[in-house]
């Protein structure tokens, strides 16, 4: 393990360079705040997400991909509010195990998701630790006035609609652990691991979405479970058709030779989707972002007198999953 340098140090050899930007007055990291520009018109959002080593990363997971899971999960976050990225501020509790070239890897994980998603870092923290890595990360959006998309609104009858594909990333980290998956090709385990470790937040899709009548959050303790903080708020349940829940041919291959990894794709957590929930009147409007955003959104079920998740199978036959999701506690 390499000798890693004092925290002032630190933070001009490897952070200094990824702060600020046009609107973001960093100020090079020397100062105790940085300023935000606020554009006219525009509401700032802000979201917050802390990863731990061994419970939302393996330890041995590469730096550069750690560095840039933290920063976009909370990028999902602003894709599901419709704001666009501005800027973020990262804090790290080190372990005496982090040495400079992890760092160094790490900071350059979160140069690349910079130049990619048009965010800056505005600042952070760092601190030592007896315990383990754990990396906190605030993100700052900015969306037109009035119009950031909430979790609450939705109604009976409303449709539920789902980005991307769904239960690559629990499968993915049952890869990661040697969990048993006999016969999976190497080409898609790769690909279910790469969904684990590297988020793909919607961004694009979250900013293309109307402004209005959707309710909608990001898929991060998995769908059934996160589909229930929406159903809280509305007073009812839902029905999800199994058939039209989206699969990759990756995980589609597992749950083939394995029938009960179809309920921990459910419930896994770790897709970072955009779980929509709207009018049948707004099916269109969805469609299309979902075309210009070059994302694939897909309806999945529809809003019901009750009370939570109820998957209906191409038979006809109705189920409850057992655990609905990961908790926190």
């Amino acid at each position: 393990m390499g000798r890693r340098p004092g925290e002032f140090d630190l933070i001009a050899r490897h952070f200094a360079p990824l702060a600020g930007a046009e609107r973001v007055l960093a100020l090079g990291l020397t100062d105790d705040a940085a300023i935000l520009k606020q554009a006219v018109g525009q509401d700032l959002v802000v979201t917050a997400d802390a990863l731990v080593a061994g419970v939302h990363f393996l330890p041995d997971d590469p730096a550069d991909l750690v560095a840039r899971k933290a920063l976009r999960v909370n990028l999902s976050d602003l894709a599901a509010k419709g704001a666009r990225p501005l800027a973020y501020l990262v804090c790290l509790s080190l372990p005496a195990s982090i040495d400079e070239p992890w760092i160094a890897a790490f900071a350059a994980g979160l140069g690349a998701d910079q130049a990619e998603f048009g965010i800056a870092m505005a600042g952070g923290d760092t601190t030592s630790t007896p315990g383990p890595l754990t990396i906190a990360i605030t993100a700052i959006g900015e969306v037109r006035t009035g119009e950031m998309r909430r979790r609450a609104g939705a109604q009976l009858g409303d449709e539920v609609w789902v980005s991307g594909s769904i239960g690559d990333a629990a499968l993915g980290l049952r890869a990661l652990r040697g969990d048993g998956m006999p016969g999976l090709a190497p080409a898609a385990r790769a690909f279910l691991v790469d969904r684990y470790r590297i988020p793909r937040p919607r961004l694009a899709l979250g900013l293309e979405l109307p402004g209005d009548g959707i309710a909608a959050m990001d898929v991060s303790d998995g769908l059934v479970q996160d589909l229930g903080h929406i159903l809280r708020l509305a007073g009812c349940g839902a029905v999800l058709n199994l058939p039209e829940i989206p699969l990759s041919p990756a995980a589609s291959a597992v749950i083939r030779a394995d029938a009960a990894a179809l309920d921990q794709a459910l419930s896994g957590g770790d897709d970072y989707e955009l779980l929509l929930v709207a009018p049948p009147e707004l099916g269109a409007a969805i469609q299309e972002a979902g075309m210009r955003a070059t994302t694939p959104v897909r309806r999945i079920g529809v809003l019901v007198e009750g009370d939570g998740v109820v998957l209906r199978a191409a038979d006809g036959a109705m189920r409850r999953l057992a655990r609905g999701g990961w908790t926190h506690f």
